[in-house]
């Protein structure tokens, strides 16, 4: 992680946590497990699925420690950070499970602890292991990570690269009205604060257009602009990138240098608190990402995930931790990267949506090095929504996908009321992902190389005592053992 993104005084506090932090592991071992994802991703659904799984004896037949019996005992408690929302698990699965709607997407923090009694494999650490691990559950929005990177720049560089960024391929039509506003303003004009209004307002239905379900654009900074809260309004949001920024520091009570001192409000209130009392705790990661979505909208958004994905993977505190070094400081030692919605794809396109994801990876992982810290990356599907099937077509078999369509999608001009089943055919995947990329490159405007729609989510049968069955998943077990399997040996 760039040194230029913390301070000293952040350092020592995090040290101080650290310690803090490992003293209390050694009576109550617990685990910091980050879950984020970037827009449409499915962090909610994750999340919602993993506990019912593990509360209701799912299928996780690859989450050694459950298979194997190990486990005697799974329970939600209270979360230990009093002051963070609790993560309302029980109203998310009613909207799955008894609904049968997709929960609301992640908008704030939230927490929830799960804890897990079980035998250590080994007589040596069932002598020493307190056979107790708490896991706890971090949710946050994928905007905020990606806002990280603004502490390491100041607003002349985040001017210089958001401007820049805009100019740039579909960006400069969705961006036409507030660069066209932003021409008209002088930087060194005395401050307005109409003038900042309006600019900030211009710069956030930008961002807006961009993440839109038509662009799905992924490099969006700064985040809190699309989910403001209760920072609505205040002068922390309202400021905006600038053009053609003079040499030198600005001039006293020109609207550059009140953009400045906003900018680093910003920074000082809403990004450092969320780095230093939630992200840099972290012990492990999950980042969900929508490639089907990106996939489908082209080559730009597909290369946009890729540089939003780079960002991301830069922010973290990456590492393996000695037993020493764990005492002054945490690191991050493993991070999945899961490509969502797999059930939208038949089973034979998975080893191709895991290779779609490795390239988009791949070349911030080469940069960055990682310092030690294990990536694993795979195509999950947190609900499974469909069933595959096989249909007869021109004499062929063509493998097809089965699921209720949600109210309002529309496939070959006819439109679904959310109660009847169809079946799909979805495309395939090609078996090199660098030809994806290339067909991506040489598509036409508009035209999309996988079929896509959105599913309701399954109908969960009872047992013959009326009790629900787990919510079905796609590898939700093997992202399970690989984030915490080895603290449960």
């Amino acid at each position: 992680m760039p040194p230029s993104l913390t301070t000293l005084t952040d350092e020592a506090m995090l040290a101080l946590d650290a310690l803090t932090g490992r003293a209390t592991n050694l009576v109550n071992p617990s685990i910091r497990l980050g879950v984020t994802g970037l827009s449409r991703a499915g962090k909610t659904v994750f999340i919602s699925s993993l506990v019912h799984n593990l509360l209701n004896g799912g299928r996780l037949p690859l989450f050694e420690a459950g298979r194997s019996g190990r486990v005697s005992k799974i329970r939600l408690e209270p979360q230990p950070d009093d002051a963070v929302p609790r993560f309302q698990y029980e109203d998310h699965i009613r909207a799955l499970v008894a609904d049968r709607i997709w929960p609301d997407s992640t908008r704030a923090i939230s927490q929830l602890r799960l804890t897990l009694e079980y035998e250590s494999a080994s007589g040596w650490g069932r002598l020493f292991s307190p056979g107790k691990l708490s896991i706890d559950i971090v949710d946050y929005p994928g905007e905020w990570l990606l806002d990280l990177p603004l502490l390491a720049q100041d607003y002349r560089t985040f001017s210089e690269k958001t401007v820049t960024l805009a100019g740039s391929g579909i960006r400069a039509e969705l961006a036409r009205d507030w660069l066209a506003l932003s021409a008209t303003v002088d930087p060194a004009a005395t401050a307005s604060e109409a003038t900042a209004r309006a600019l900030s307002e211009a710069f956030t239905a930008y961002l807006r257009a961009c993440k839109s379900d038509e662009r799905s654009l992924s490099t969006l900074p700064p985040g809190r602009f699309l989910m403001p809260g209760d920072l609505e309004g205040s002068p922390a949001l309202t400021f905006a990138p600038l053009p053609n920024l003079a040499k030198g520091s600005p001039a006293r009570g020109s609207l550059q240098a009140m953009m400045e001192r906003r900018y680093e409000a910003y920074k000082a209130h809403v990004v450092r608190p969320f780095f230093r009392e939630h992200f840099a705790r972290l012990d492990r990661q999950i980042v969900l990402i929508d490639a089907l979505q990106a996939i489908n909208r082209g080559a730009e958004a597909v290369h946009d995930l890729e540089r939003a994905l780079g960002d991301v993977l830069e922010c973290f505190r990456a590492g393996s931790n000695s037993f020493l070094s764990s005492f002054v400081t945490r690191r991050i030692d493993r991070i999945v990267i899961a490509a969502t919605k797999a059930d939208h794809l038949h089973h034979e396109s998975h080893p191709r949506l895991e290779a779609v994801t490795r390239r988009l990876v791949e070349r911030a992982i080469e940069r960055i090095g990682m310092s030690g810290a294990g990536i694993e990356v795979m195509a999950l599907a947190s609900v499974r929504a469909t069933r595959e099937a096989t249909v007869k077509h021109g004499g062929e078999d063509l493998p097809v996908i089965v699921g209720v369509p949600m109210a309002g999608e529309t496939i070959n001009g006819e439109t679904f009321d959310g109660e009847r089943k169809t079946a799909i055919f979805p495309g395939d995947l090609p078996k090199n992902p660098d030809s994806l990329f290339e067909a991506l490159e040489s598509a036409p405007e508009g035209e999309h190389l996988l079929n896509f729609v959105r599913f309701r989510p399954p109908h969960i049968e009872e047992t013959g005592g009326g009790l629900k069955l787990s919510v079905p998943h796609i590898r939700l077990d093997r992202a399970l053992q690989y984030l915490i399997g080895d603290r449960l040996a």
